[in-house]
């Protein structure tokens, strides 16, 4: 008997003429670890949502779904609360009080356990995810790793026999997420709890996953191990699916005859191409021409609060017009907070922003917000309206947008099929493409964008890339935060670190990558004693190396 059973599963929304989810057939047995995958849009949150009643959607369900033989509906509302666990997207969404303690207090007070039970259960917690120096820190001043880390131990507490995850990465740093997912295959191995994760940073989940599904508009377009997965899409020549792969994969299945056993980790992917017959490539050109500032920080200082330590610490940057910058770095490193500095919406307490030589706060506001637009990295900000069709024609109206701007950008991002829909209502990746669209609208001559691939599936994000190349090339500058190894090294013209308040490297992304060693990409780690200037999965494929 499986855990859980998804039995021909359907799901539609209120409204919608198109399922979210088509005659699903899925059976999770006890301590399986499920990874889920897709495009944005595609099921996966709406999935993990029907395993919890009291957050599913509303809507018209038809099938049948089991949770131990009992159908999900009469499950009582103590073992849903505590057999079944979620870690949402978004930190924030899930954190209810103001202190580390109170929060992980907050459930087990909930469901009325004893004082005792409490206690022994908290030391217990504090101590597996050594937090016992945070325990009466205020929440806000978390970085957005440390939150997700207090997400997961309050539910934890509850001791669930189902932990689900709806990209639980997206907003975390690379040393973060691999942490977080270390934890989570640890949890998975060591306590025999079910794991069913829905992720598009499929690198570090492809070798501990058990199963993978792939979701393609509400339907199971692939279900097996990952290695059977990874040979059937390849097999079918699923030239849309193969972007889904990790990139060591897909260097395997493009580069080796025999195909006998393919790599998933960075060990496998080394004891592999150890053996293969590479030539030294040709890929550290460098374009040193003098161009043009349109943005200067000039010895920028600031902090939230007097008492707290500087956030940036005598910063300097020049930002070329006309060029990709990206700005990565660990959670709390200052990227978001130099991205509202360089926007005018933070003024620094010390240190000058210029915009195209002018002070950027002697200009008027209004001026300012005419010419650089900016994205945060929590997508909801920008919305307003009942629908995204509202969203986008009230903001069109407002700026005086022309109508094919505005379905130009529908059709880009693929809003069609939601455009009645609530945006509270869409997948994160749907939110995130909405909140780019309508600040595009504006045609700003600098995009700020903070964490602009968050929840975004391989496709869009390629979509997304090669927009942002083509804004460039019509004069836009672009400087995005982001925790997106491999899109910024595959869209970038410089990338930098920010630490200590200060960017410590700005590079160009060949030389950038090519000397990190954890902030780099899984195709560097790979080839960097044979290629050490490949940072990319077509550096290695399309340069015909072997």
């Amino acid at each position: 008997m499986a855990e859980i059973e998804f039995i021909d599963y359907s799901f539609k929304y209120p409204g919608e003429d198109k399922k979210a989810l088509d005659n699903i057939n899925l059976a999770v047995e006890e301590g399986e670890f499920i990874l889920i995958c897709g495009p944005s849009g595609s099921g996966k949150s709406t999935l993990l949502q029907q395993l919890k009643k009291e957050i599913a959607p509303e809507g018209i369900r038809s099938g049948r779904l089991l949770y131990n033989n009992k159908d999900i509906i009469d499950l009582d509302d103590f073992a849903q609360a505590s057999d079944i666990g979620i870690v949402f997207q978004e930190p924030d969404a899930q954190i209810v009080t103001d202190k580390v303690i109170n929060e992980l207090a907050f459930s087990m007070e909930n469901l009325g356990y004893s004082l005792d039970t409490m206690g022994r259960r908290m030391g217990e917690i504090v101590q597996f995810f050594a937090m016992e120096d945070k325990l009466y820190e205020d929440i806000h001043n978390l970085s957005g790793g440390q939150k997700q880390i207090l997400n997961l131990a309050s539910i934890l507490l509850l001791q669930p026999k189902v932990l689900l995850l709806d990209e639980p990465t997206s907003q975390l740093d690379p040393i973060s997420s691999r942490d977080f997912i270390q934890m989570i295959e640890n949890l998975n191995k060591d306590y025999s709890i079910s794991i069913i994760l829905s992720e598009h940073r499929l690198d570090d989940v492809f070798p501990i996953a058990d199963k993978v599904i792939i979701l393609d508009e509400g339907e199971i377009k692939y279900k097996g191990s990952p290695r059977d997965v990874a040979m059937e899409v390849y097999n079918k020549g699923d030239k849309v699916f193969f972007n889904y792969l990790p990139d060591i994969s897909k260097l395997y299945l493009k580069l080796d005859r025999e195909k006998n056993h393919i790599p998933f980790t960075v060990r496998e992917g080394k004891s592999w191409a150890k053996n293969m017959d590479l030539e030294e490539n040709n890929l550290d050109e460098i374009n040193n021409e003098e161009k043009e500032v349109i943005i200067k920080a000039k010895n920028i200082s600031f902090r939230y609060e007097r008492e707290r330590p500087l956030v940036l610490n005598k910063l300097n940057l020049n930002v070329h017009k006309g060029e990709i910058l990206s700005i990565l770095g660990g959670n709390g490193s200052g990227k978001s907070t130099l991205l509202r500095v360089l926007a005018g919406g933070y003024k620094p307490q010390y240190g000058e922003v210029y915009f195209n030589g002018e002070k950027l706060f002697k200009i008027h506001q209004k001026e300012r917000y005419k010419h650089i637009g900016y994205l945060d990295q929590n997508p909801i900000l920008y919305f307003l309206h009942e629908s995204v069709k509202e969203e986008i024609y009230n903001r069109g109206e407002k700026i005086n947008a022309k109508e094919r701007d505005m379905e130009y950008l529908i059709d880009l991002f693929e809003l069609k099929e939601i455009l009645n829909r609530h945006p509270y209502d869409i997948s994160g990746g749907e939110k995130q493409k909405l909140a780019l669209a309508l600040v595009l609208l504006a045609k700003p001559k600098v995009l700020l964008l903070d964490e602009p691939t968050k929840g975004i599936d391989p496709i869009s994000k390629s979509k997304i890339g090669n927009l942002l190349l083509s804004l460039k090339e019509k004069g836009m500058t672009i400087i995005m935060a982001t925790h997106d190894v491999e899109f910024a090294a595959r869209f970038s013209d410089r990338s930098g670190l920010l630490f200590d308040g200060d960017i410590k490297a700005l590079e160009e992304p060949r030389e950038f990558f090519s000397q990190n060693y954890f902030y780099t990409t899984t195709i560097n780690r790979i080839m960097r004693d044979k290629l050490p200037k490949a940072i990319l999965y077509e550096d290695v494929v399309f340069n015909e190396y072997i």
